[in-house]
């Protein structure tokens, strides 16, 4: 597996980022990158699972390993979902993704870490804007 390397400042507070990553309504917003119609189903406590969940209801089931309000959130990545049923994740099951928020001062640095599988490296940098940083 390989580890991209993300990161974005944002001119808001923490909270309001945080907000907008995982509040029910406005996931999609921002995951409609890529793929419009996506969504998660979770209580959003650390121990929970999350299903992110594609508009024809596959996707993938992760837990949320570690949740700081405001600071952090980690999913650790355990199957995918296709039919309703949970399937083995092959070469990327265990595959860890991480939000940390950073206060600048003048607003926040979001960092986002993710394994992916070799294979699927072209997969994940489809979509992001050109100029994006390349992990």
């Amino acid at each position: 597996m390989t580890r991209l390397h993300y990161s974005i400042d944002i001119d808001a507070p923490r909270q309001r980022v945080w907000d907008v990553l995982w509040d029910d309504k406005t996931y999609p917003e921002w995951t409609s990158a890529f793929m419009e119609g996506s969504h998660a189903v979770s209580d959003w406590k650390e121990g929970s699972t999350v299903q992110f969940l594609g508009p024809n209801g596959d996707g993938m089931l992760a837990v949320i390993e570690k949740k700081i309000p405001n600071e952090r959130m980690t999913f650790r990545h355990r199957a995918e979902i296709k039919g309703g049923k949970e399937q083995p994740a092959a070469s990327w099951s265990g595959a860890i993704e991480d939000y940390t928020l950073k206060d600048t001062g003048k607003g926040t640095t979001l960092i986002v870490e993710l394994d992916t599988a070799d294979e699927l490296q072209g997969d994940v940098r489809e979509g992001v804007p050109e100029g994006a940083p390349a992990g």
